[in-house]
C-alpha cells in the first residue's frame, strides 16, 4: 500500500480520541490517520488459526491478543493493529495512549492483495523499530506460506521460511508453527 502525500497533520490526541468512538479502526502514521479496511472472511479465518496455534502453545506469562489491540511504536510515530501480537510479562503502556501497548515480542500479519506491499515492507520495517519484537510472523493470504523475521541476539535481522508440509519455531515463545495445520480448510482470497 502506498501511502498518499499528507494533506494535514493531526495530534496523538485527537486519533486517540477518534478511536474511542469510531466504529472503524484507523492506523496512526506521524501525524496522518488512514482508515483500515475491513478483513474478507478468508483473512479473518487464517488470522484466527495462526494465533490459535500460536496461542496454544504459549508458555506461562505470555498472552496472544486479536487484532484489537492497538500497538504504539513510539520511536516512529505510529500505532497499528496487528492481526495478531504476543505479550511476555506484563504490558506496557503508551504514555500518551493508555489502549496501546508498546511490548510485544511477536507479532503477526496476513497479507491481503491491498496490503501485502506495505505489510512486507513499509510496516515490517516500522514493526523492527520495536525494541521488545523478537519475530514478526507474516502469512500470505495467497498459497499455504508463513514467513518470520527474526531478530538475532546482535540485533541483526534474518528470515526463515516455511511451506506446505513444512514447520517454523517460533523462537521467543517456543512454539511451532506447521503450515498444514495453519492453513488446513484454507481458501485462497
Amino acid at each position: 500500500m502506498s501511502l498518499p502525500i499528507p494533506l494535514h497533520r493531526y495530534p496523538y490526541t485527537e486519533y486517540v480520541a477518534l478511536e474511542k468512538h469510531s466504529p472503524v479502526r484507523h492506523e496512526f502514521i506521524a501525524g496522518e490517520i488512514y482508515a483500515m479496511a475491513g478483513g474478507t472472511p478468508e483473512h479473518a479465518a487464517l488470522a484466527a488459526s495462526v494465533l490459535r496455534h500460536l496461542g496454544n502453545q504459549l508458555p506461562a506469562g505470555c498472552r496472544a491478543y486479536t487484532s484489537d489491540l492497538r500497538v504504539r511504536v513510539e520511536a516512529s510515530d505510529v500505532t497499528t493493529y496487528p492481526d495478531g501480537a504476543v505479550v511476555s510479562g506484563k504490558v506496557v503502556r503508551a504514555a500518551d495512549d493508555a489502549l496501546a501497548v508498546t511490548n510485544p515480542v511477536v507479532l503477526v500479519e496476513v497479507t491481503s492483495p491491498s496490503t501485502e506491499a506495505y505489510d512486507r515492507g513499509t510496516k515490517l520495517e516500522v514493526y523492527k523499530g520495536i525494541s521488545s519484537v523478537r519475530e514478526i510472523v507474516i502469512l500470505s493470504h495467497t498459497a499455504p506460506h508463513v514467513v518470520i523475521h527474526r531478530r538475532g541476539r546482535d540485533g541483526a535481522w534474518s528470515s526463515v521460511e516455511a511451506r506446505q508440509g513444512e514447520a517454523v519455531e517460533v523462537e521467543a515463545v517456543g512454539a511451532k508453527l506447521r503450515v498444514d495445520e495453519i492453513y488446513r480448510d484454507f481458501e485462497p482470497a
